[in-house]
């Protein structure tokens, strides 16, 4: 499945008299697709239960010690989780969308994946630790990961490449901390676009992404 190039990377050389000097200046912002946070906020799919449905999620919290939110301490959740996102995010590429009770992390594929690949890339890793740690921070919350495809393909292989991707961002943050009992993934394959139809290189970059969605536990 093709894939939308990032931006070329800044080369970075210093000289041999000044190398004991030197040091790495940070990398440059990473591009989103055009118009990608506008689009897809009314997605009946972000409205659902979360993966698997409330009731046996929460049953696996309480099973884990995880008590849930008063409607105060929900709110709080919210806010605090959007802030530290935001702010960990601000100018990479990813967007945090406030979807009523839900925090949605939205992430241009091409961002955390080559093209047919499932593994997590190696320059997305300090970001998706950030999340992983602010998400972890505050562990009265669901965690679901959601990946999409663009319709270049057949609908079969999207759907497992998909899948694949979702579970190796829940994976991923399962090993930095984020407690399993939290964490739900699910390929949506090209079922869920944010464009229709995706006839160009930038509306399909626009419709492959990942997904984390937090929800609140309260009771």
């Amino acid at each position: 499945m093709p894939s939308f190039r990032l931006l070329s990377a800044v080369a970075f050389s210093c000289s041999l008299a000044a190398l004991a000097g030197c040091s790495t200046a940070p990398p440059p912002p990473l591009e989103r697709p055009a118009e990608f946070t506008p689009l897809g906020v009314g997605a009946t799919y972000l409205s659902s239960d979360v993966i698997n449905g409330r009731k046996a999620r929460a049953a696996k919290l309480r099973g884990a010690g995880v008590r849930p939110l008063t409607p105060a301490g929900a709110a709080d959740y919210l806010a605090w989780t959007e802030s530290q996102l935001r702010q960990q995010t601000a100018g990479i590429g990813v967007d945090i969308i406030r979807l009523g009770n839900t925090i949605l992390v939205r992430i241009p594929a091409s961002l955390t994946f080559d093209a047919n690949s499932s593994a997590v890339k190696p320059e997305f890793d300090a970001t998706l630790k950030e999340i992983a740690r602010t998400v972890k921070t505050r562990n009265q919350g669901f965690v679901d990961v959601l990946a999409h495809t663009d319709t270049s393909g057949s609908p079969q292989y999207n759907l497992a490449l998909s899948q694949k991707r979702a579970s190796a961002v829940a994976t991923y943050l399962a090993a930095h901390g984020v407690a399993k009992a939290r964490i739900a993934s699910k390929g949506y394959g090209e079922t869920a676009p944010l464009v229709v139809p995706d006839d160009t290189p930038d509306k399909q970059a626009t419709n492959r992404r990942v997904e984390i969605r937090l929800v609140p536990f309260a009771g």
